[in-house]
């Protein structure tokens, strides 16, 4: 018979709840699947917490009181992540503990605890898609990866923001148990085993910013409700008043990508809402959003997605009835 694996959950005052109680439910559905499989500790600086959103919860022992080898460490994410950087005799712990642990694994914003502890160094990681940006402005020796819903990197594994703990923690059931046990806690819990495609299908637009001139602002605003007409450069810089090698350049500037990339990016984003939730065919939808052709939307998707739009339609609609 396998030894039971120890998982200890890393938590704190502020946290985000489904960072914690989602994984939580992975793994006791796959021990109640497997028995003896898991054995699940939540630990935290205090016995007691309360996540960002009121839910009070407690502890199984503070971090003091937790020893011995553990399995998988997992460190959760959420607002508190700000305050919890910054108490050291949590970092402290949590880098012993990582000594002692077979793999070290952090869901969402928790990359933050585990990059202060310098357990991320040399590694490639991610984190939530809005946190994205400052865990490698903070930490610049991690290789931060924006689209993945998880990373593995050694022994070290990062998940993206909140629900991506559950599909890091289905991964982590089929590596220890199989595939077979990891399909059934994910129809358990009605999800899919291995999502299609990557954050970007849930935020398109996570890398672009609001412009600063008000020029580029009016033209940002026109262009998500005109994604049918003419998006080019030499169009959008007449509509700016703005020469187009200007437009190009102070585009890019304020908004952090070009403007190509930018109307490539509001096109995806109303394909993806049109796929999700329309009757509209995949030819009107990709006439609807300026990409002219099926074929021309097929590409963009599976370079951004991973997913053709017909797969795309198919699984979400599906989840959703």
């Amino acid at each position: 018979m396998d030894p039971t694996r120890r998982v200890v959950l890393v938590a704190f005052d502020d946290l985000q709840a489904l960072d914690l109680t989602g994984p939580n439910e992975v793994f006791s559905i796959a021990n109640r699947i497997r028995k003896g499989a898991y054995e699940v500790e939540i630990v935290a600086p205090t016995r007691s917490f309360t996540s960002w959103s009121g839910v009070r919860i407690e502890a199984h022992s503070t971090i003091g009181a937790c020893r011995g080898p553990i399995d998988t460490l997992m460190v959760v994410g959420g607002d508190g992540i700000r305050a919890a950087q910054e108490d050291e005799r949590l970092i402290a712990w949590i880098r012993r503990a990582a000594g002692r642990s077979r793999r070290v694994t952090s869901v969402c914003t928790g990359a933050f605890l585990l990059a202060r502890a310098g357990l991320l160094d040399g590694h490639e990681a991610t984190t939530h898609w809005s946190e994205c940006h400052d865990l490698a402005r903070l930490y610049p020796q991690v290789a931060v990866q924006s689209d993945p819903i998880f990373v593995r990197s050694g022994d070290v594994y990062t998940s993206a923001g909140v629900t991506a703990g559950i599909d890091l923690a289905l991964a982590l059931v089929e590596e220890d148990l199989g595939p077979r046990v990891a399909r059934d806690v994910a129809r358990w819990l009605v999800l899919f085993l291995r999502r299609p495609g990557g954050q970007s299908q849930f935020s398109a637009a996570l890398a672009g910013q609001r412009a600063a001139r008000e020029p580029l602002r009016e033209v940002q605003a026109w262009m998500v409700d005109h994604l049918d007409e003419d998006l080019s450069v030499p169009a959008l810089s007449v509509r700016a008043c703005m020469s187009p090698r200007n437009f190009a350049r102070a585009f890019k500037r304020e908004v952090g990508m070009t403007p190509g990339a930018y109307v490539e990016t509001l096109r995806v984003e109303r394909a993806r809402a049109l796929l999700e939730t329309g009757d509209e065919s995949v030819e009107q939808v990709a006439l609807r959003c300026g990409f002219g052709t099926v074929e021309t939307m097929r590409r963009v998707f599976r370079r951004r997605l991973g997913v053709s739009p017909g797969d795309y339609r198919e699984r979400f609609l599906r989840r959703a009835a």
